[in-house]
């Protein structure tokens, strides 16, 4: 087969294996990425997010990670939502969880159809070689796809596709076949700046650029200590991500659910989850709820201190009790969101506890935030 026929017959594979988006770059195709990746790392943008600096090398470009490779074959599978994923934000007794958690972990059900994909190739052409990548290994899966043609990185900088939206979970395929090139993605925003409007905590400093350090999405999945309080309010009841840049895209419009895979369906307890039963997780409930979710990844403690922070924005007083018990959890990040969750549902009590917690609290941190606490204004509520 000609490298030509090959790649039409890779992209109807790919079709038949349930990716929405497939396109091919050369592995050299995406030249800028290294230079723009040290910049955002040399800002501090990253925040916490160390195993990012540990290979940058390697991440910028993808002959670095494996010296053999020619061709990147990149691949998007649609998890477009049938509901708005904003509309949840008038609810605050529930939590909201980011479209694409709320169903399979998407890296079990990417890799499964990437490796499909692989075999199939390696079938075709048995002495080709191959790696097969879906967020787990230092890759720039968003500038590749742009050079591979399935869209174009937004200006909220992740991938906008003109047949599916803001809604594409990537994969790559490297080989050592010479295919031919797709042409790369043109941006298409102009100058519409939806997403960096919707976004709670600005953290776009400007159009294609994200300070991470300010992104709901890496507050509560990626940051493992106290959330920064500047950013509590703004979270509102957002658990696990957050969807208002993508959920604003233009674009979307042209995005059908019903070539979503069904596997990021949402399951009914993710959809909208309510905030008592997850302030009532231990670490035994916490595995059985999210098994089979990307959500497990973050751990019990992370998800639960989330979730206060969610109740202090509820207004709700049904949640105190649950926050009064969580003063005493085991895990400081907890106690610590407890005592703003408590402050801001119920000043009174948060007053009488901290008398006697503050002098007895054993972490520096948890202390911390009883002082902290105690400067902040109380009549937040709307």
């Amino acid at each position: 087969m000609d490298p030509g026929h090959l790649a039409e017959a890779i992209k109807r594979e790919a079709r038949a294996l349930g990716f929405a988006a497939c396109g091919i770059a050369r592995a050299d195709a995406a030249p800028h990425a290294a230079a723009r990746l040290q910049e955002w790392l040399d800002q501090g943008a990253h925040g916490d997010m160390l195993w990012m600096e540990e290979r940058a090398q390697q991440r910028g470009s993808p002959a670095a990670l494996w010296p053999d490779v020619r061709s990147v074959i990149m691949l998007g599978m649609s998890y477009a939502p049938k509901t708005d994923p904003l509309s949840l934000a008038a609810e605050p007794e529930v939590g909201r969880i980011s479209v694409y958690a709320q169903g399979q972990d998407y890296h079990d059900v990417v890799k499964k159809a990437l490796k499909a994909l692989a075999r199939w190739l390696i079938a075709a052409v048995p002495d080709s070689n191959l790696k097969v990548f879906v967020d787990t290994a230092p890759v720039m899966e968003k500038p590749l796809a742009e050079a591979a043609g399935i869209g174009w990185q937004g200006k909220h900088t992740n991938l906008v596709s003109r047949e599916d939206g803001s809604w594409l979970l990537l994969g790559a395929i490297m080989t050592t076949l010479d295919l031919p090139s797709d042409a790369p993605g043109d941006t298409r925003c102009g100058s519409c700046s939806a997403c960096l409007a919707a976004c709670p905590t600005d953290a776009f400093p400007a159009p294609f650029r994200l300070d991470a350090r300010r992104c709901i999405s890496y507050l509560t999945i990626e940051h493992k200590g106290p959330i920064p309080q500047e950013f509590r309010a703004a979270i509102g009841n957002r658990i696990y991500g957050c969807d208002d840049c993508l959920a604003v895209c233009p674009w979307n419009k042209f995005a059908d659910a019903a070539a979503a895979n069904r596997a990021f369906a949402a399951r009914a307890e993710l959809a909208a989850p309510e905030l008592a039963d997850i302030l009532a997780l231990d670490d035994a409930s916490f595995r059985q709820v999210f098994s089979g979710s990307p959500i497990k990844r973050i751990g019990r403690d992370r998800m639960v201190r989330n979730a206060l922070i969610a109740a202090g924005n509820s207004g709700r007083a049904a949640l105190i009790p649950r926050v009064l018990a969580l003063l005493d959890d085991p895990a400081p990040v907890v106690r610590g969101a407890a005592i703003w969750a408590l402050l801001r549902l119920d000043p009174p009590r948060y007053a009488d506890e901290s008398k006697s917690r503050m002098t007895t609290e054993p972490d520096a941190t948890v202390t911390t935030e009883w002082a902290k606490s105690k400067t902040m204004p109380t009549a937040w509520h709307a």
